[in-house]
């Protein structure tokens, strides 16, 4: 295509009119083109990367809570001991399978003791709620497990220096509240063996707050690795005294347990190290739904009017939850 350009003009001194150039204005008169400011795009690139660790912890709630119907339909098999081991060193499996290549970059860890203490808060984590699920119905269980992102929110505030707006606080109150409808004190979810799920939510809130501490500095598979080690080796230590040899059911919710324990595990790994701990608990209390859900499916467990309106409680908290946090930032 023959330039049909002019040649470059020495500029001209007065100030009058804008000149046209071929039907539009001159762009040797125009004034040259602002940078676009930069704050829309670190914005919106904020608001990709807290919507991706939300679809995380919800992913990862969703893989746990298989989880736990799995070792439920183990327990009476095999006992807890076992299905706890099972998801331990099924997980260590698989992991060890996936970072082969790079085991030796893996292994590395900039936090070692850290890495060990939130192993061990998960793994006792993981065997008192075991434990409660084996002896209470699974939606009870799943409802006082629930009272961890509480902790988890007052922990992140005292120990990680996050802020504890009003609008966090108002959304884990009325999920609290949704809670409590599903809970309804004085029913026999009181029971002592609902200690155990209580347990789990103190020493789950502790394993959370230590991932989002080692989380921005450490590769998710190196935190998988070390959590799947230190609970394989002590629970190896003890398992051999109540082994039971499972059947080909038992087999494949062994299968099933390695498997949504080894995938919830990372994805609540990839959620607190997108987003703050703060801002992801109220969407801990979705594993209420699933729970319930579950338990219908798999266990006649069937939720009556009230664990289904605090379950709409719950869901409507954390959608505000997340509503009100992508349009702060």
């Amino acid at each position: 295509m023959r330039d049909t350009r002019e040649p470059v003009q020495p500029k001209r001194m007065d100030s009058g009119p804008a000149r046209t150039y071929q039907g539009r204005h001159d762009p040797r008169d125009a004034s040259p083109p602002r940078r676009p400011p930069r704050r829309p795009v670190m914005r919106a690139d904020a608001q990709a990367v807290q919507s991706r660790a939300i679809l995380m912890m919800i992913a990862a709630i969703l893989c746990f809570s298989l989880m736990d119907a799995s070792v439920k339909a183990l327990a009476p098999r095999v006992g807890v001991l076992p299905a706890l081991w099972a998801r331990y060193a099924g997980q260590m499996l698989l992991v060890l399978i996936l970072i082969a290549p790079r085991l030796q970059s893996v292994v590395h860890t900039r936090y070692p003791r850290l890495q060990i203490l939130r192993s061990v808060l998960l793994m006792c984590a993981t065997g008192f709620f075991f434990t409660g699920i084996s002896l209470i119905p699974l939606t009870d269980a799943a409802a006082l497990m629930a009272m961890n992102p509480v902790l988890i929110t007052l922990g992140a505030a005292l120990f990680l220096g996050e802020a504890l707006g009003p609008r966090r606080l108002a959304g884990i109150a009325i999920a609290l509240v949704g809670a409590l409808i599903v809970i309804r004190p004085g029913s026999d979810v009181f029971a002592p063996a609902a200690l155990f799920p209580l347990a789990a939510a103190i020493c789950y809130s502790g394993y959370a707050l230590l991932t989002r501490r080692v989380g921005p500095d450490e590769d998710v598979w190196t935190s998988l690795f070390y959590t799947g080690l230190v609970g394989t080796v002590l629970l190896s230590l003890a398992v051999p005294f109540r082994w039971q040899t499972p059947d080909a059911v038992g087999c494949a919710l062994i299968l099933a347990v390695a498997l949504f324990g080894t995938l919830g595990q990372f994805a609540l790994i990839r959620a607190f190290s997108q987003g703050e701990a703060a801002m992801l608990a109220p969407y801990s209390y979705v594993g209420l739904v699933f729970a319930a859900l579950w338990g219908a499916l798999f266990f006649a467990e069937w939720p009556d009017l009230w664990t289904l309106c605090g379950a709409l409680v719950i869901a409507g908290a954390g959608l505000y939850v997340w509503y009100r946090e992508t349009r702060r930032l």
